[in-house]
């Protein structure tokens, strides 16, 4: 019952924090809007049929039922048609009528004497504020949630301590890792090492690293080392001669390297059968934003080959292979990771919240990233439309020509509904494969 329990109470904080990111994320964007004038009638957390709302002065703020997304409604979003320009009585087909509609849904939401107060009518930089808003709040968010795990909980890295002793050696094709009377015994149970044990040095060199250790360890098969440790409060010396054995040769993300045939490719190295305990470590300021740097790359990645990422989930929702745990998932595969976290019976509470905490901050860095995409409706679409109305008028004004006035956005309205479309499709995918195939922690 305690599991369920806390596998709920997991998937209510990332609810709780999908939500924050998302109001956050349009506070962003109505927070300018407001201080260069444009009226905004509606703020919104969500999208479908209205659970709550309440108007304060000329602007509705509520909640909707389906929390996947959130809006602000700014009026006058796209400038009327220029002058002899296509009318709704030209209409000639489909994609004729959603522009013309957007034309008319923008004008209607623009009062008597409120034009001055529309959205198209602002500078260019000011219409970049308001829609850089929103991904920088997600980015603040973002930063803000790191610095909370680096900073302030700290992050597990392996201490110096020796947390247990092998007693044998198995060779590398034993993957159950079970002494056999053939496995010589592990030199490091020999030499007399016991759990507990901290490294002080090895042969003078002190260690300051579990990584140090190893990495001396493992260059030295074959040679005599004088560890000195300390155990029970004092210091003891150990002479322990590493022995050589064939592990599996990784590149720098830790995935085995292959030669061309597909063979898992091996090279000697010195062992002595220990392994780390587990420590806390707070970081520095300076490691938040080069983390937040590293997780938006992975994001760029991702978003680079997502294509073939939801080929993949496909093929994993609808036929028999495993997921990708590094690739795409929904809301629902999020929350339920979480619940997962939440439950682990062997995991301090610390860690739990740790994790929680680092999946709604790389969730604000995807909030962030995404959200930049030059596609409407998504922020970056504007921002691109916004940008590309400077650029022709700066041109005009270098060339001395007309002014080309505003950008119709509404023309990109058929692009715009297939996006949706895209997006839609894409996130139903994700939420049936993460209902049908998940992604957990046992991979």
């Amino acid at each position: 019952m305690e599991s369920v329990f806390s596998f709920i109470l997991g998937v209510a904080t990332i609810i709780v924090g999908v939500l924050l990111s998302i109001g956050l994320h349009e506070i962003g964007h109505l927070v300018p809007a407001k201080l260069f004038k444009v009226k905004v009638t509606q703020y919104m957390v969500g999208f479908g049929p209205t659970l709550w709302s309440r108007r304060r002065g000329e602007t509705e703020y509520g909640v909707k039922a389906v929390p996947l997304g959130g809006y602000i409604s700014m009026i006058g979003m796209f400038p009327p048609a220029a002058p002899g320009g296509a009318t709704r009585n030209a209409t000639t087909g489909f994609f004729d009528t959603l522009v013309q509609d957007a034309r008319s849904s923008s004008a209607d939401t623009v009062g008597v004497g409120e034009e001055s107060r529309s959205y198209y009518r602002l500078p260019v930089w000011k219409r970049v504020i308001i829609m850089v808003g929103g991904p920088l709040m997600n980015a603040l968010i973002a930063v803000f949630l790191t610095a909370v795990v680096l900073c302030g909980l700290g992050v597990p890295h392996n201490s110096t301590t020796v947390k247990s002793v092998s007693a044998c050696l198995s060779p590398l094709a034993n993957s159950d890792h079970k002494c056999s009377s053939t496995d010589p015994v592990a030199p490091a149970a020999a030499a007399g090492f016991l759990p507990g044990d901290r490294l002080l040095s090895i042969d003078g060199v002190p260690v300051a690293s579990w990584e140090q250790s190893s990495s001396i360890i493992r260059d030295a098969p074959g040679k005599r080392l004088s560890f000195v440790v300390e155990r029970g409060g004092a210091e003891q010396t150990l002479n322990v001669t590493p022995m050589a054995n064939q592990v599996y040769q990784t590149d720098s993300a830790g995935a085995v390297i292959q030669d061309a045939e597909g063979n898992r490719q091996t090279h000697e190295v010195g062992l002595i059968g220990i392994a780390p305990g587990a420590e806390t470590m707070r970081q520095p300021l300076t490691a938040v934003l080069p983390e937040v740097a590293t997780n938006m790359t992975r994001v760029v990645q991702l978003i680079a080959n997502l294509p073939q990422r939801l080929v993949d989930v496909a093929n994993a929702a609808f036929g028999p292979s495993k997921r990708d745990a590094n690739g795409p998932v929904s809301v629902v595969g999020i929350g339920r990771v979480a619940g997962e976290v939440a439950s682990l019976d062997h995991v301090p509470v610390a860690s739990k919240v740790t994790v929680l905490i680092s999946m709604i901050a790389s969730l604000n860095v995807a909030l962030f990233v995404f959200n930049l995409i030059p596609l409407l409706p998504l922020d970056g679409g504007h921002i691109f439309g916004a940008l590309w109305e400077g650029a022709r008028r700066f041109f005009a004004k270098l060339f001395k020509k007309r002014d080309p006035g505003p950008v119709d956005m509404a023309k990109f309205m058929p692009l715009t509904f297939a996006v949706v479309i895209v997006l839609g499709a894409m996130g139903l995918l994700l939420i049936y494969a993460d209902v049908v195939k998940p992604i957990s922690l046992g991979g």
